[in-house]
């Protein structure tokens, strides 16, 4: 039976960092705040000249490398993205023409944070049926875009940057294991941006405050309401996913989240009885980089030496739309 195996993987994050210090010298707050609510202490920011798609093909061709693959031996690319470069045509096409390939199809996924967790268990399911033997997977955010740099309880909690996969279909024991996804629309209003504005563009960057853009509405959030949903909703998520493929929660050696709140880090740990050592932890670093914090994650602990063949990850994410979802996965790498 064909499975679908990790056999890739890579990172990127934009040169220029940001500290809550730095941070608090245009907004309203301190690094002391940001860290007892969200344990972020810095982010990286995108260049004025770089786009999602630049950060998109840095992590992709990681990736590649690490599977000692070239971009002809890819037979397609799946980019999850809330923050594309243009309305259309896709990032995905645009990070497949950066990389030199063309011919196979390419195209976006947004979910937002939940998005590269969507995209595994879509691209899982189409290799499952044949349609491609190997993909490259990737997650990549310009969230500080998207932000009112004057709203200091959203602009502290994103960063941006992007992770990537491939993905290979073998007759081989281990790789993807399965996955359980949710949206519930009704919640919208708690976690959004509304339009389209002249900050999203990569030639305007929001972080000048000089410029018009600063201060236009983007990402808005009910934090208290957002935070109760998403404890309840990852902890149903988790149970589900493991009960649906019959993995047991003591089989469990790594716990690969979304980085949205170490609050919420923590309180998913707990239910599943993991240790702080069995999380990759990369908020405190990184801040929320929406669809690219699970696979930069699993770059930072992969990189580490940390990740072994034979263990079980659990991924799992909460985006706004509400969505949700988690992917298990036998590592074989």
């Amino acid at each position: 039976m064909m499975q679908t195996h990790i056999i890739g993987v890579g990172g990127y994050l934009p040169e220029h960092v940001m500290s809550n210090d730095d941070l608090a010298k245009v907004v309203d707050t301190s690094d002391e705040w940001i860290r007892e609510r969200t344990g972020i202490t810095q982010r990286h920011i995108i260049a004025k000249d770089e786009y999602t798609s630049d950060l998109a093909t840095r992590a992709g061709a990681q990736a590649l490398e690490d599977a000692g693959l070239s971009i002809n031996d890819i037979d397609a690319i799946v980019v999850a993205t809330t923050t594309p470069d243009m309305i259309f045509p896709s990032t995905a096409s645009m990070v497949q023409h950066k990389l030199g390939g063309k011919g196979f199809p390419a195209w976006d996924i947004q979910a937002v944070c939940s998005g590269f967790v969507y995209g595994l268990a879509q691209v899982d399911g189409m290799m499952r049926g044949g349609m491609f033997q190997r993909v490259l997977l990737i997650g990549a955010e310009s969230m500080s875009r998207i932000l009112d740099w004057q709203d200091r309880n959203t602009c502290v909690l994103f960063g941006d940057g992007a992770g990537a996969v491939v993905l290979e279909s073998r007759d081989d024991e281990g790789g993807i294991i399965g996955s359980v996804l949710h949206c519930d629309g009704s919640y919208r209003d708690l976690l959004l941006a509304k339009h389209a504005h002249p900050g999203a563009s990569p030639h305007n960057n929001r972080l000048d405050l000089n410029t018009d853009a600063a201060g236009v509405a983007a990402v808005e959030m009910k934090g208290n309401e957002v935070f109760r949903f998403a404890v309840t909703k990852l902890g149903e998520v988790v149970k589900e996913v493991l009960e649906k493929y019959d993995v047991q929660q003591s089989e469990l050696d790594w716990l690969v989240p979304h980085q949205a709140n170490i609050r919420i880090l923590n309180a998913t740990a707990k239910k599943l009885g993991l240790s702080t050592e069995q999380v990759a932890l990369t908020v405190a670093k990184h801040a929320n980089t929406s669809a690219a914090s699970v696979p930069l994650a699993l770059n930072d602990i992969y990189r580490a030496g940390k990740v072994k063949k034979g263990q079980v990850l659990l991924l799992e994410a909460f985006a706004g739309g509400f969505a949700w979802g988690a992917n298990l996965v036998r590592w074989s790498k």
